[in-house]
């Protein structure tokens, strides 16, 4: 008779049920007391993936716009060797004829999306909520694969950011991170666009820290570290990258060398807001035509166009002149013209509204800047500069610098690009000295003035202005009941994926809370299991924040709890959501970043 009911007890569905739950808990139990997963920890591997993500569309934009170029030269070649290799009209229509289309995308997009500008990444993470739109992002991408098609004198590590921030925006709302939360992962995917595009993880880190967000806390920092790293070794597995620029090993042999490249800075930083002033111009000029994006865009491409009939080095971001000057196969005499070219070049495809970017073009015209220098000193004082090619570096670090008001990151991404540490020193000193004269001439940087110009036209009503708990708390957090049984728990801890349980009475009243450290004693005995109650565990003394209180008064609440999201109520105690700590630190954060200048 007992062995019959003992069989009867085992084969109960009931008591199976509870206890293959249990065991699954008991496995849950395990990994968070031995891995002890944080929010932030998880936040880390969302940001990772947001790097891989990013890597691969730019990927995919890099492969795409190069098919784009082969379509309309014919040529596989690079966009200044197919230039050079055209009759003078296709040189001149070509791109034209890509500027023409962009504008045909922007149009059919604007009915498409039924949105007049697609709203771009810096603002989604300076002044926005994180929320990139995904197709008026993949039409303004379309429209840069023609203007960079091509020949456009402009960049394509523009559109990369955007697609990677808009990836890592989709990531955010499908998993419906919080504002804070979505606007951090945001960043994260534009330091795996930048990493990407110039294979140079670090640097990516701090263009988004540095200039974006205006903050190396680690708190906004550390993310962005890993998903630049991620995006860089994504790049690195797919394709054969390394890194950007191959020099010669330079040397100082005396601390004299070093004058020459301090009046370098002063020109460098002299020059870049001169640059920024006069992209500013040509784009008044362009809207002053009272013309539709298609015809002013085309215009745009036209002017490239007859300025490559004579210097097809005008054409595309400039990285293979670069590559050229660096290795000494550009004479003086010709980079002169080039440089000027350039210049034109890139304020009418800019003026004329191409998407796209302007740090690689900023990159040779440090570049040119560096190397023509260089060689005057050479031609009167040999020891001074003993290889123009030093000054040509040097020179893209402190042009960088002088344009976005980022040294720190112009040092870094030129160490990466070239892993060149022979010149560390010069670059340092020319890349603050350069700063510090664009920002005395005019404080306004590239990216500044962009952000300056939305936040005027559309200011966000919570970035940067969280105050209290209740702007930041997270609604219908997992709650139970006091007289909830043990396997109402169990499915809640199971399904929620949540450390604690918020245990009201009838009227929404925080009462306490069970900790999924507090069931474990329960977990080998599901005959005692059946008989607890919500209760009978749960901590009275579970520390909560009050709505209305500041956020100093939550961050006092953490400071004396290991808690990682503490319960939120109103004043007579009613439970209204939850508070997490990364969201806390995260605010804390965005109320020291520095606004736009």
């Amino acid at each position: 008779m007992r062995k019959s009911a003992a069989i009867k007890v085992v084969t109960d569905p009931a008591t199976l049920w509870l206890r293959q739950m249990m065991r699954q808990l008991r496995w849950r139990v395990w990994l968070q007391e031995k891995l002890q997963p944080t929010e932030w920890q998880i936040t880390l591997a969302w940001a990772a993936l947001a790097g891989f993500l990013g890597a691969l569309s730019s990927l995919l934009f890099a492969s795409l716009s190069e098919g784009v170029h082969e379509l309309l030269t014919h040529s596989s070649a690079g966009v200044v060797e197919s230039m050079r290799e055209l009759p003078w009209w296709a040189t001149l229509l070509v791109p034209a004829a890509g500027g023409g289309l962009a504008g045909l995308v922007l149009l059919l997009g604007q009915r498409f999306t039924r949105l007049k500008n697609s709203t771009d990444y810096m603002e989604a993470i300076v002044i926005g909520t994180g929320d990139i739109p995904v197709r008026a992002s993949l039409v303004k991408s379309a429209a840069a694969l023609f203007t960079i098609g091509s020949g456009g004198s402009i960049g394509r590590e523009g559109p990369m950011v955007q697609l990677s921030a808009m990836l890592a925006s989709l990531i955010g709302r499908w998993r419906q991170f919080t504002r804070p939360q979505l606007r951090l992962l945001v960043a994260c995917g534009a330091s795996a666009g930048i990493a990407s595009a110039y294979n140079a993880p670090i640097a990516g880190s701090f263009f988004v820290a540095e200039i974006i967000l205006g903050t190396i806390a680690m708190e906004s920092l550390g993310p962005l570290a890993v998903s630049a790293v991620v995006a860089a070794l994504t790049v690195r597995m797919l394709t054969s990258a390394e890194h950007l620029y191959r020099v010669p090993a330079f040397t100082i042999s005396s601390p004299l060398e070093m004058a020459p490249y301090v009046v370098l800075a002063l020109i460098a930083g002299t020059l870049a807001p001169l640059f920024l002033r006069s992209l500013q111009r040509m784009e008044e000029l362009f809207h002053s035509f009272k013309a539709p994006p298609g015809v002013r865009l085309a215009l745009g491409g036209l002017i490239v166009g007859a300025l490559a009939i004579a210097v097809p080095e005008v054409c595309g971001n400039g990285y293979s002149v670069v590559v050229s000057i660096l290795n000494g196969q550009l004479p003086w005499t010709l980079l002169a013209l080039v440089f000027l070219s350039k210049w034109v070049a890139t304020a009418s495809s800019v003026g004329s509204g191409a998407p796209g970017g302007v740090f690689t073009p900023s990159l040779f015209m440090g570049a040119s800047t560096g190397f023509l220098f260089g060689t005057a000193i050479h031609s009167v004082w040999p020891g001074g500069a003993p290889d123009p090619r030093a000054f040509a570096l040097v020179g893209m670090g402190a042009f960088l610098s002088g344009v976005s008001h980022a040294p720190v990151m112009a040092v870094i991404m030129l160490f990466e690009m070239t892993l060149s540490y022979d010149i560390i020193l010069p670059l340092m000193l020319c890349s603050v000295i350069a700063y510090y004269t664009a920002k005395g001439l005019e404080d306004r940087s590239i990216y500044s003035d962009v952000l300056r110009r939305k936040a005027a036209q559309q200011p966000a009503p919570d970035a940067l202005t969280v105050a209290r708990v209740a702007e930041l708390m997270k609604l219908k957090p997992p709650i139970v009941s006091q007289n909830s049984r043990f396997d109402e728990i169990a499915r809640l801890f199971l399904s929620e994926r949540v450390n604690n349980l918020y245990v009201v009475d009838a009227d929404g009243r925080f009462l306490g809370a069970v900790s999924l450290h507090d069931i474990k004693p329960y977990l080998g005995e599901p005959d005692l299991a059946q008989l607890v109650l919500a209760n009978d565990i749960m901590r009275e003394d579970f520390p909560r924040v009050i709505a209305e209180a500041p956020l100093s008064d939550a961050l006092g609440k953490f400071l004396e709890c290991e808690a990682q999201r503490l319960p939120v109520t109103d004043a007579t105690g009613r439970l209204l959501g939850s508070l997490s700590k990364n969201d806390l630190l995260l605010a804390l954060v965005e109320k020291r970043k520095k606004p736009p200048a």
